[in-house]
């Protein structure tokens, strides 16, 4: 499946807004990429339209997706029940690339979608190799037991342990390389950055 495999930070500082890891440029050269990227920060006030669609590629390159996959999960989002906004941001949570990222056995959402695609991980003792298949609470993601020693797993999971906690919403078993989601997530569990109605009413226009 075709997906973006262009310099990552370059998206940082195209957006303005740093991704929080250490060697992130745009820390150091905070202002878009290119030769004119120094005058483009004098440029007039963005529109309305500008500011939505900026939010919606941000979230969309956070998570991995091109446009059409980003509407595929937008209008599904739209059809069930509640605030469209956060279903949005709960169907790109609950995406099994990202709960492997989330529970620590990878450092980066690129990362946690290739070892998916590669078969490293179970389902509820199923192998399932699709990024974006859903998990429902109660679901067990483990990784197969051919996969536990995994050098990249290991790498992740220390570096995991000193970077940031474990989500309310999963549990981890460390040491079997077993983790569960114990609930769906909910808005208070995401991103406070993201403005997921800027989204909303792009794609309502």
């Amino acid at each position: 499946m075709a997906r973006y495999t262009g310099p990552a930070h370059k998206i940082c500082r195209r957006d303005g807004r740093s991704c929080g890891k250490i060697n992130c440029p745009f820390e150091r050269k905070p202002y878009p990429p290119g030769q004119h990227g120094q005058s483009q920060n004098r440029r007039r006030k963005q529109s309305d339209y500008a500011v939505q669609l900026r939010e919606k590629q941000r979230v969309k390159m956070r998570y991995g997706l091109l446009e059409k996959q980003f509407r595929k999960v937008f209008d599904h989002a739209n059809k069930v029940s509640g605030v469209t906004g956060e279903n949005l941001l709960v169907e790109l949570e609950s995406r099994l690339d990202n709960v492997v990222y989330r529970m620590g056995f990878a450092q980066t959402r690129r990362q946690s979608r290739q070892l998916v695609n590669h078969r490293h991980f179970e389902v509820n003792r199923h192998v399932v190799n699709i990024p974006s298949y859903r998990i429902k609470p109660g679901d067990e993601i483990a990784i197969r037991t051919k996969s536990k020693e995994l050098v990249v797993v290991e790498v992740s999971l220390e570096a995991a342990r000193t970077r940031r906690q474990l989500p309310e919403w999963l549990v981890l078993d460390e040491k079997n390389r077993i983790g569960r989601m114990v609930r769906s997530p909910i808005r208070a569990d995401m991103d406070a950055s993201i403005n997921e109605q800027l989204i909303v009413e792009l794609y309502s226009k």
